[in-house]
């Protein structure tokens, strides 16, 4: 499923019982916007039973807003230093470690991974030899998401590259892959490629001494607390613990092009699988991209001459939600620990009152996924 059809199901919720905010004066003032999130997003919390959120914001090239609201757990409030496993906005963090190895010639992202890395599950089916990099980071593996779908054995619902089909094996892969071309744990090339450069001086895939004391611990419908979730051994997809801080300054370089050469940079930015058909129904024509799809590692929305990438996450009790545009110069992040996450991204959107076509894009979705349902 493509992640703006899964965010259109969600922000569904949001059409009714959230209040209705228009934000959309053209002043446009750091102290203004802090003091419109300080009023709302408390009652708004409150309303959909979500415990924190955590908001950053990137207006010309530069993080404008780092704030949190909430509690990260019962008494304990949330800060920008609380630590949020981002589920599957892992995937972008994962695809900039193989952006840049290739940047640096390390790999080609058109390598058939079988010559370093085959799994025992799919040893003898030849379509193996057809795997890529390219194919994992565009998810035309042809692999199921988790191969628990498939009777915990990996398979192949499609061959490789014959349609998009969202995959966190196929993330898995590449990075198993990775790990055994360079010989180097996927968890230092992310440390020296990507978490030291930018300055993500507090973001794992794996459990740290330090998250003790600092974990938005996430919570069901019911705002029930529940286990949080931390790898013992890395996922290349899922689970990474992050600071709204540190993510903000991860899409701010990917916005600035840091650490991939132009060729790359370029390719991240444009639509390698449409995905518009199965997306933008009649009804929708005003308000759908020019096109959207996946890139490398992204989910790549054209309007007109802008483009966004964006990614979401979800995993039991908690959802994410980023998008970057980078010709505006502009960029959110919104991190929650509820599984009434989606609830506020709307309204949080309203509030930050930028980007107005893809807003409206996701409102409309919202829209057609609540009359559908």
């Amino acid at each position: 499923m493509s992640m703006a059809m899964a965010l259109a199901g969600l922000l569904a919720m949001t059409t009714t019982g959230v209040m209705a905010v228009n934000c959309a004066d053209p002043v446009r003032n750091d102290a203004v916007i802090q003091s419109r999130l300080d009023d709302a997003v408390p009652r708004l919390l409150a309303e959909q039973r979500v415990p924190s959120v955590a908001i950053a914001h990137i207006e010309n090239g530069k993080i404008v807003l780092a704030v949190a609201y909430g509690s990260q757990s019962p008494g304990v409030p949330a800060t920008t230093r609380t630590l949020y496993n981002i589920a599957s906005m892992t995937k972008p963090v994962s695809a900039e470690v193989e952006l840049r190895l290739a940047s640096r010639g390390r790999l080609s992202l058109d390598e058939p991974m079988y010559r370093y890395w085959v799994d025992p599950d799919i040893a003898t089916d030849e379509r193996r030899k057809q795997l890529t990099p390219w194919l994992a980071l565009t998810h035309q593996t042809g692999f199921p998401n988790w191969r628990r779908e498939t009777g915990g054995v990996l398979t192949f619902e499609r061959s490789p590259g014959q349609a998009y089909g969202y995959s966190g094996e196929g993330f898995e892969y590449m990075a198993r892959f990775t790990e055994k071309k360079l010989g180097i744990p996927f968890e230092k090339l992310a440390q020296t490629l990507v978490f030291e450069p930018i300055g993500m001086r507090d973001t794992a895939y794996t459990r740290r001494s330090w998250f003790a004391g600092r974990i938005a611990v996430p919570t069901d419908r019911e705002g029930k607390a529940l286990e949080p979730a931390i790898a013992e051994r890395f996922f290349a997809s899922d689970q990474l613990y992050t600071t709204i801080g540190d993510y903000a300054r991860f899409l701010l370089s990917v916005m600035k092009h840091e650490g991939v050469n132009d060729a790359i940079a370029g390719e991240r930015e444009r639509i390698l699988v449409s995905r518009k058909s199965g997306i933008c129904t009649p009804a929708m024509r005003n308000d759908c991209p020019t096109d959207i799809g996946f890139g490398l590692g992204w989910e790549v929305l054209k309007f007109g001459q802008e483009t966004v990438l964006m990614h979401t996450g979800m995993d039991d009790g908690l959802f994410t939600f980023g998008y970057v545009e980078p010709t505006q110069g502009t960029a959110t992040v919104i991190f929650t620990n509820s599984a009434n996450g989606p609830r506020v991204v709307l309204p949080l959107l309203d509030l930050l009152g930028k980007d107005p076509a893809f807003v409206a894009f996701l409102r409309r979705q919202a829209g057609q996924g609540q009359a559908a349902g």
